[in-house]
């Protein structure tokens, strides 16, 4: 794979201007290189929406001049675990061209505004930035290699073809076959529909026939933010009975999992990087600071060590081996630490790990809980799942169809896009499991609450369902989010404003864009 590239037209002038405050006699190439790198390095990631952004009017830079033989595969590498692709994938030139112009911008504007600004002061503090994310191993949520993890998961592979609603005129029913592979680039879902529109009565009846049509061989775990009251609990309970599906209410009862079980307790290696990421997961939602951080990261080697059975630690048992070491200082750690443990947020003991994702789990977190520990909790489930996946390998694709494992479901999503510190996790999420058989299927009041600026959270989720919102005059923001053309856009506009409760409009293949129809809703598919 050749890969050639040309700037901007805006950016042709940019490369010549940083390169002349290099020393002298650096060729035009290495300007190039250097921001390539500084772009990756601010987190920027394209979305195939954003692949237009920059002409190719400007300055050309042939394979071997770009890279040299010898450096290329390092950024060629660079791109494929920033994106999670393969260094065959087509789409590396243009995500190395997108990088480069968006570097260029980015330094220019740097010297631009800083006139005393040196390009020995930007590489010092950059090269300085680097080091340090080295050393302290960056808060990145990439999978951790776990050679040991022995967990078994029942796989389907055939069409999973769910009944998503009925034509409003003629009432005949309308199916989506969303592991349709040769239809649907991936299985996650995005719904939108403010309170009472009936998205999460769609979503229980998605969830039923997913049990129904795979024999229970695809499981899920529905989380839910709202939390349920005991009345909510028996009026589910026919939904619960149905799917087999158990019900655990934080606090009051322990989730059937140990979020430490993801680290292979084997290999040296790999333990200190899962133990790692462990530690960035509670330093990300409880703003611990580095040396609370090597605390909880010697605490909790300390407690595999002590394993001599060879089975993982509890989060108690680390939150034990803090408090030997602070004593009477509480903190910010010690209040973290100490509320996981002792609301008993997860069991203490798990004897088999493929129970979990073997069953379905409706997880209901109550509002008693500090935000802190609900979002510390959830993270750490959604690592789990994330690194337990990715861990077993991709899915093959049957007959067309992408073999299916598990469903994880989120009620209330804009809870989780409001709290800026889990964008990252889910990111990641969404963009790298895709092949692993797992659908993400994201609830959500609104479509504003989707697009985080650096990154829409909707243009990652094939399929999208819009039910009633509050603001159906954005046209911009609908048409991006159903992936509508102009022309779709407007007859779909017309649509929504017959849009009623229990009823949509969607993006699925197997239906004309923009079509309004009725929903289906468990409660009245189970009358």
């Amino acid at each position: 794979m050749q890969i050639n590239i040309k700037t901007s037209g805006e950016n042709q002038a940019v490369v010549t201007q940083l390169t002349r405050k290099l020393t002298g006699g650096t060729k035009e190439n290495v300007i190039a290189r250097i921001a390539l790198g500084y772009s990756l390095s601010t987190g920027k990631r394209f979305t195939p929406q954003e692949f237009s952004v920059y002409d190719s009017q400007g300055k050309e830079y042939k394979d071997h001049i770009l890279f040299d033989g010898q450096y290329r595969d390092f950024y060629i590498a660079l791109i494929c675990q920033a994106y999670g692709i393969t260094k065959n994938d087509e789409l590396i030139p243009k995500y190395i061209k997108l990088h480069i112009d968006h570097g260029l911008e980015k330094i220019n504007y740097l010297f631009e505004h800083n006139p005393q600004y040196t390009f020995f002061d930007f590489l010092t503090e950059y090269f300085s930035k680097g080091i340090d994310a080295i050393e302290d191993t960056p808060e990145r949520f990439d999978c951790v290699e776990n050679r040991n993890q022995h967990i078994t998961k029942s796989v389907f592979s055939g069409p999973i073809r769910i009944k998503v609603g009925y034509d409003v005129v003629t009432g005949d029913d309308i199916y989506c076959c969303f592991n349709d592979s040769t239809r649907y680039n991936n299985q996650h879902i995005a719904v939108a529909g403010k309170s009472g529109s009936g998205k999460t009565q769609f979503a229980l009846e998605f969830l039923r026939q997913l049990y129904k049509q795979t024999q229970g061989q695809v499981n899920f775990l529905f989380l839910d933010f709202k939390g349920l009251s005991e009345d909510d609990k028996v009026k589910m309970s026919d939904f619960f009975t149905g799917t087999h599906t158990e019900c655990v209410s934080a606090p009051h009862s322990p989730f059937p999992l140990n979020p430490i079980s993801f680290i292979d307790n084997v290999n040296e290696k790999n333990k200190l990087v899962g133990i790692n990421k462990f530690v960035d997961i509670i330093a990300k939602y409880s703003n611990i600071g580095k040396k609370q951080q090597q605390i909880l990261k010697d605490a909790t080697k300390e407690a595999f060590v002590q394993h001599k059975d060879g089975k993982h630690p509890s989060l108690k048992e680390i939150y034990d081996l803090v408090l030997e070491v602070v004593g009477d200082n509480r903190d910010t750690l010690t209040e973290i630490m100490g509320r996981l443990s002792e609301y008993e947020l997860f069991a203490s003991k798990v004897n088999d790990p493929s129970i979990f994702l073997n069953n379905n789990y409706y997880f209901s977190l109550s509002g008693e809980l500090d935000s802190t520990v609900r979002f510390t909790s959830i993270f750490l489930i959604i690592n789990y799942i994330f690194n337990v996946f990715t861990n077993m390998g991709g899915t093959e694709v049957v007959n067309g169809n992408r073999s299916m494992r598990y469903v994880l479901m989120i009620d209330e999503a804009h809870d989780l896009f409001r709290e800026k510190k889990s964008l990252e996790i889910l990111e990641v999420l969404l963009r790298k499991i895709r092949s692993y058989g797992v659908s993400i299927v994201l609830l959500s009041q609104g479509i504003s609450e989707y697009n985080q600026g650096y990154f829409d959270f909707s243009q990652e989720c094939e399929t999208a369902f819009l039910l009633p919102i509050n603001d159906l005059s954005n046209t911009k923001a609908i048409n991006k989010f159903l992936g509508l053309s102009e022309k779709d856009g407007s007859r779909t506009m017309r649509n929504l404003e017959k849009l009623d409760n229990g009823q949509c409009v969607s993006n699925i293949k197997e239906l004309r864009k923009g079509d309004l129809f009725e929903v289906v809703q468990y409660w009245k598919e189970n009358k």
